[in-house]
This record gives structure tokens, C-alpha cells and sequence, in this order.
């Protein structure tokens, strides 16, 4: 069964940046569009960006579009969400995931993701 680890995530000041990675087990992990999700304490789990079995499809939510940007490399089964000009609202634990059908980024709806990580925490604070 694949397996999804996040990393990169800690503490950065306001308008900072940091990236996060999402490391597949295997390579079947290319076969699956990938989705990045957020959830604050207190709130449910949000989707915040996708991207397609081949890169070539992206979505982002409203709240961050035009601050992060969403890649994979599948020759390393790598996810990466770069994370541009941070607010203390972007504070949560970041999730990636696997969207269960198809293979472009159709929906940032969690319900339609599996193989949830066990998330990383980001902290934008000064």
C-alpha cells in the first residue's frame, strides 16, 4: 500500500517562505494526481493545492493562489509545495494525499483523498 510522508514544515516569520515535501514509498505513487491539504486547530481539514499524475494540471484555493506553488518530480516520487509570503493564517499541520480517481487534480475535496501522511506542522509567527 503506498505510503505518504510530509517534511520541511517549522517555525517561519511572517512573509517567509518554506517548502514542503511529500515522499512517496514507490513509484505507483506517479500514477495518482496529489493533493495538499491544511487543517488549523479548532478547524476542519482544507484542501490548499493539487496537481496531476503529470504536473501538468495544477489547482490551488483561493487563499493561496499566487503564493504557492505546487510540483512533483516522479522520478523521485516527490510532491513539493513551495509556500511563499506566509501569514500567521497559513499556521496548521500540512497533509498530502492521493486522489482516489483520476488523474487530474479534479477536486480539493479531502473526502475524495487517501493515503493521508502523517502531516508536518507549519508555524508562521514572528
Amino acid at each position: 500500500q503506498l505510503q505518504l510522508v510530509e517534511s520541511g514544515g517549522g517555525l517561519v516569520q511572517p512573509g517567509g517562505s518554506v517548502r514542503l515535501s511529500c515522499a512517496a514509498s514507490d513509484s505507483t505513487s506517479a500514477s495518482y494526481a496529489i493533493g495538499w491539504f491544511r487543517q488549523a486547530p479548532g478547524k476542519e481539514r482544507e484542501g490548499v493545492s493539487c496537481i496531476s499524475t503529470g504536473g501538468g494540471d495544477t489547482n490551488y484555493a483561493d487563499f493561496v493562489k499566487g503564493r504557492f506553488t505546487i510540483s512533483r518530480d516522479n522520478t523521485k516520487n516527490m510532491v513539493y509545495l513551495q509556500m511563499n509570503s506566509l501569514k500567521s493564517e497559513d499556521t496548521a499541520v500540512y497533509y498530502c494525499a492521493t486522489l482516489t480517481s483520476g488523474y487530474m487534480c479534479w477536486t480539493l475535496q479531502a473526502s475524495y483523498y487517501a493515503s493521508w501522511g502523517q502531516g508536518t506542522q507549519v508555524t508562521v509567527s514572528s
